[in-house]
Order: C-alpha cells, then sequence, then structure tokens
C-alpha cells in the first residue's frame, strides 16, 4: 500500500526544533502544481500550532520514543530525535494528516480561538 503524505526530511537546528520551508518559493511553487488540494499561501493561518500536524501529533510521539531513555548530551539527543524520525510509522504521519480538515473546521468554527476542547 503506498501512503498518501511522505515526509521526505527533517531539519534539526541548533535550538533541536523539527522544522521546515514551507514557505520556501520552491516547495510552494511543487505543491500548487503537484497537489490538486494544496492551500495558497493566503489562505493559510499564521503559526498556529493547533493546525500544524507536527506541532499538534507528531512532535508528542517523537519525544515521547526520544526520552524513554535519560539523553547524555545534545548530540546523542540530534541522533536519537533523528532516528525516531526515520523509524517514525507512515501511518502515524497520515492519521495526523487526516486530522487537518476536522481540527480547521473547528478553528474557523470557533472564529480562531480555542478548540482543542471541542474535537
Amino acid at each position: 500500500m503506498t501512503a498518501p503524505y511522505h515526509v521526505h526530511s527533517l531539519y534539526l537546528g541548533c535550538d533541536v526544533i523539527i522544522t521546515s520551508a514551507h514557505r520556501a518559493w520552491a516547495t510552494v511553487d511543487l505543491l500548487s502544481t503537484e497537489t490538486p488540494a494544496f492551500i495558497p499561501l493566503t489562505l493559510w493561518l499564521p503559526n498556529s500550532p493547533d493546525l500544524n500536524p507536527v506541532d499538534y501529533k507528531l512532535w508528542s510521539v517523537i519525544q515521547e520514543q526520544v526520552y524513554k531513555v535519560k539523553v547524555n548530551n545534545v548530540d546523542e539527543l540530534h541522533r536519537r530525535i533523528q532516528t525516531v524520525w526515520d523509524e517514525l510509522d507512515q501511518r502515524v504521519i497520515n492519521k495526523a494528516i487526516k486530522q487537518w480538515r476536522t481540527r480547521f473546521r473547528a478553528c474557523v468554527k470557533a472564529k480562531g480561538g480555542h478548540f482543542e476542547h471541542k474535537l
């Protein structure tokens, strides 16, 4: 079975936060042409962790795995995060992304206010 969504890379900055260049023009151009349901930047909510699958689901899954055993230093933390990311089950990513429309609708209904308690 082919997964409908793919996450190809993970950037670990010096502060060890998972991030990506969603607004990079090359990425936006690619998504606009290759993904029919791509939502244009003009409709994106700025910095909304409640609507970002990495923030509302994936990071907590990664943290749970990374911190099962005490981390001794930053290099070890970096390696563990990368390993957990590389081994992350595609079904977890797909499930997080499938929740997005429901979360988006709840956000709109709440007029941008708090909505997680209504999910």
